[in-house]
């Protein structure tokens, strides 16, 4: 049973999960994989995946939280103590996605801080290169990029002082401020941009469809991808949020309001920032295909590059971006530490801030090796491996766990209870088989790529990742409560 405060509303609850699934994928990733994957035709397997796979699986996570208030670990142990192994495996995966999350959102403070002035100069690529992210040159990993990593220490400082709170005073406040915040910077940024020349054509080129594509396995495999990205499903953290929970509320309606609020999110996001691309494209005769890109490259250069050609708009543009990315991202990151947090918590017997603190200290240290100069290149394989090994594959386990070894007929009722929309047989069956199978299909293409792309250093950083995870994880199954190692 978790020993710390709950939500204190079902307001904060509903916030908090909006924090934890709207984050920086949905600012730099899903225009791209829009328009990469059929334009407008893309919306058919998005939300078909949305229906199939992120709805039944975060009511699955919702209904398990609430229902037995304990930490995800101890969970699978209830059900099998064979299955703890994979609960350790999930939290520490997901506690390194916060380590190099937080270098992310360090290079996007340094960029907040400069975009008043242009501080990038006339050539944000460059910029980007020597001050912030680095290259991919494997002999700049005996160097430290110091903005980054002191951007990483003022975060994580920033971090502690919200998590070591309560889950109400702490995670709680901080949505309830950040979400509203959050939607109203994006309309902004969205009704702006509708007004530049050329944003027809971003929108055009953004939503086009090509019906062919549908016939691609390739993209519903994208669609599908983009679900478990989009709504960290699987990730302990609805399930660890959803444990908070001390009185009785809809809970499939929770799930859709969280749901429906993510894709209106990334939707406007997507909205907004290919008709900044189409300005970009009529204004100076560019096209706009050499503009679309993702990740890094779109908000750290590409933008950038547009922001200095906007004049004194772009000095207002510029900061309310950067700040959006900010705001979506710690709140994310929050989320991102709670499972191993609550897990360690409860089987260590450690108060909430003795858990924190020890957690941002092991951060840092893991933020310091994510802040040198392959900073960027040092994110990209991590995550590449993080997404496409570990989570996917403990995600089908989970499904497979819960439906053919645990008894979820008796979660149906609290799930029901209340809501809306009602789930049974259908949902079952979904869960039982659709999904698992999905999630397995989606591992074994990802593994490909990643045995295909393969070099000595990426196979080091892997084996490294591997053995940590698999390590610690077998030492906290072992580990009792009182601090003992278990004879079992």
């Amino acid at each position: 049973m978790n020993k710390h405060s709950g939500w204190g509303s079902k307001l904060t609850f509903v916030f908090a999960m909006m924090g934890a699934t709207i984050g920086i994928g949905n600012i730099w990733r899903f225009s791209y994989v829009f328009y990469n994957n059929g334009g407008g035709s893309f919306f058919i397997p998005y939300f078909i995946a949305i229906v199939v796979m992120g709805i039944p699986f975060l009511i699955l996570e919702y209904g398990l939280g609430f229902q037995f208030k304990e930490s995800f670990s101890k969970l699978l142990h209830d059900t099998n103590p064979k299955f703890e192994i994979i609960a350790w495996m999930l939290v520490i995966f997901v506690f390194i996605v916060a380590i190099y999350y937080m270098v992310i959102l360090s290079w996007d403070f340094i960029y907040f801080l400069n975009s008043f002035t242009f501080g990038w100069g006339t050539y944000p690529s460059s910029f980007f290169t020597s001050s912030v992210g680095g290259s991919s040159d494997l002999m700049g990993i005996g160097s430290i990029i110091l903005p980054t990593f002191f951007g990483c220490i003022i975060l994580w400082a920033l971090f502690w002082f919200v998590s070591n709170n309560d889950v109400d005073k702490g995670i709680g406040l901080i949505s309830k401020i950040l979400m509203p915040l959050l939607f109203i910077i994006m309309s902004v940024i969205l009704l702006y941009s509708l007004t530049l020349p050329g944003f027809d054509l971003g929108l055009k080129t953004l939503f086009t469809p090509n019906w062919n594509m549908l016939l691609d396995i390739n993209i519903w495999l994208a669609a599908f991808a983009q679900i478990v990205f989009s709504l960290s499903m699987g990730e302990a953290i609805a399930y660890t949020y959803a444990s908070y929970l001390s009185e009785e509320t809809r809970l499939i309606d929770n799930v859709l309001m969280v749901v429906v609020a993510n894709s209106i999110y990334e939707i406007f996001v997507g909205l907004g920032i290919f008709s900044i691309l189409g300005y970009m494209s009529v204004t100076h005769s560019i096209p706009i295909t050499e503009l679309i890109t993702e990740g890094t490259s779109l908000i750290f250069v590409v933008l950038p590059e547009i922001f200095d050609v906007m004049g004194p708009v772009g000095r207002i543009m510029a900061p309310l971006l950067f700040l959006s990315v900010l705001f979506a991202g710690f709140t994310s990151s929050l989320a991102l530490v709670e499972p191993l947090l609550s897990s360690l918590c409860e089987k260590l017997g450690w108060s909430r801030k003795k858990g924190v603190t020890v957690l941002v200290i092991i951060a840092c240290f893991g933020s310091l090796l994510f802040s040198t100069g392959i900073s960027s290149y040092l994110v990209e394989v991590t995550d590449t491996f993080v997404n496409e090994f570990g989570f996917l594959i403990l995600i089908a386990l989970q499904a497979i766990i819960f439906t053919w070894y645990f008894d979820i007929d008796e979660i149906i009722p609290v799930l029901n209870k209340n809501s809306s929309i009602k789930v049974g047989k259908k949902w079952k069956f979904t869960l039982k088989y659709i999904l698992p199978l999905m999630l397995i299909i989606m591992w074994i293409i990802g593994v490909a790529q990643l045995i295909y792309e393969v070099d000595l250093f990426k196979l080091g950083i892997y084996l490294l990742i591997s053995v940590i995870v698999l390590g610690f994880s077998i030492f906290f199954v072992k580990v009792r409560p009182n601090g003992q190692d278990s004879k079992e």
